[in-house]
């Protein structure tokens, strides 16, 4: 068992090198950089910063620019993303704050919304399944000796961004997952470990989920990345290419659709896990009360309805050591985990630890949300906990399909 030092906080004037730091010391050696390579990421973790930016977002041209991914000024994206990822803000927060927005960009962005929903919902009900193709199987291209060759401008900006800045505009991440998959034939289940392992707002639901919409394994079609694309929505990079005169994606790719799936995950009409039954209390075991609120993750943000319940109660986060072992994440998302965990605990009393989480919350009596996520479940069942609390859904689960975004769209009531 190890118990750590609180992190430095962003909301108490700790700078990112201060962050970097701590992270060195103690989960250097989980870090895919390894310890000397740490450095942030793009976005600053905490929820400082994601108040921050929940405050100044402002969507109006959202619609027209969303997809623009050079020049960066003329970006749409808000990078809100991480902050959604790890509870800081969450989505009916964010459907709340553009309902004034113009008509056109609000609708175009609560799409956004409730695509991120819908990945949710599907995780929930198939779980691990998410990580196997579920419709048809990947198209067989010919395959590239490189599936990124960083002599095309667009494919080292793509690498450059996803590493040195732990983010991607979605226009882009379909780009790659294309580039990777249905032009150069390469396993997306790799490169959507590579993808997941660097963005700060990685999660296996949205970002399989994405993955296999671009690459047809879910969709039944395949995306197709061509110079097209980036001469309409990064210009510069074909213009500055060596390879302008001679472009290895200059036309449509030749992408087949793959056979039907022989035994995927059932995504007809059926339940989506939830919670407590009745999702509006917790659900409260007989006996003593829980002591500690367990967090994950998934609800690192000062409204986490576990520890909304009681302001008085201490929590703890156990930083997954054989997880994190075998995923290898980059560092810039240990330090943006650090960055929230060190903001969270400007306003309660908040214990950190790292090693096995079933073996560092043993014995004690827990309160804890809800999670969309299969690892939660198996670790719940391990654990004493006392108090269950609702996930904050934008959706309420239902008998619904999960077929498809526009079939489970029909039914989710927004």
């Amino acid at each position: 068992m190890s118990v750590l030092p609180t992190p430095p906080a962003p909301g108490a004037g700790a700078t990112p090198d201060d962050v970097v730091a701590w992270v060195r010391e103690h989960l250097g050696d989980l870090a895919r950089e390894g310890a000397d390579g740490l450095r942030p990421g793009l976005v600053r973790g905490g929820q400082t910063a994601a108040d921050a930016a929940l405050a100044a977002l402002d969507v109006t041209g959202y619609a027209r620019s969303r997809s623009t991914v050079l020049p960066e000024s003329r970006r749409g994206a808000t990078r809100m993303s991480p902050y959604v990822r790890h509870g800081l803000v969450t989505l009916p927060e964010l459907w709340d704050a553009v309902a004034g927005a113009p008509s056109r960009d609000r609708g175009r962005y609560r799409d956004e919304l409730l695509w991120q929903e819908y990945a949710r919902h599907l995780y929930a009900r198939v779980g691990p399944d998410l990580g196997r193709s579920v419709r048809r199987e990947q198209p067989r291209p010919e395959r590239w000796p490189e599936p990124l060759r960083t002599d095309m401008a667009c494919n080292a900006f793509l690498v450059e961004s996803l590493t040195d800045d732990g983010w991607l505009v979605n226009q882009t991440r379909m780009w790659l997952a294309a580039q990777w998959s249905v032009r150069a034939g390469a396993e997306w289940r790799t490169g959507e470990d590579a993808m997941f392992a660097h963005l700060l707002d990685g999660s296996r639901a949205a970002n399989r989920l994405g993955w296999q919409w671009t690459v047809g394994t879910g969709s039944g079609k395949p995306y197709g990345f061509s110079r097209w694309q980036v001469e309409k929505r990064a210009p510069e990079l074909c213009r500055g290419c060596g390879l302008r005169d001679a472009c290895p994606i200059q036309d449509w790719p030749e992408a087949p659709v793959g056979p039907p799936v022989a035994d995927g995950p059932d995504l007809g009409r059926g339940p989506v896990p939830g919670g407590p039954d009745d999702l509006e209390r917790a659900e409260v075991a007989d006996g003593d009360g829980a002591d500690v609120v367990w967090l994950t993750a998934e609800s690192l943000g000062a409204s986490d309805p576990a520890l909304a319940a009681d302001p008085d109660r201490p929590a703890v986060f156990v930083l997954d050591e054989p997880l994190l072992a075998r995923l290898r994440l980059s560092g810039k998302r240990l330090v943006f985990l650090a960055e929230c965990l060190g903001d969270l605990a400007l306003e309660r009393d908040l214990e950190v630890r790292r090693g096995d989480v079933v073996g560092e919350l043993a014995g004690r009596r827990l309160a804890t949300t809800y999670a969309p996520v299969p690892g939660w479940a198996r670790r719940r069942a391990r654990l004493d906990v006392r108090e269950l609390h609702p996930w904050p859904w934008l959706v309420r689960p239902r008998e619904s399909t999960v077929r498809s975004f526009s079939a489970w769209r029909r039914t989710a009531g927004r």
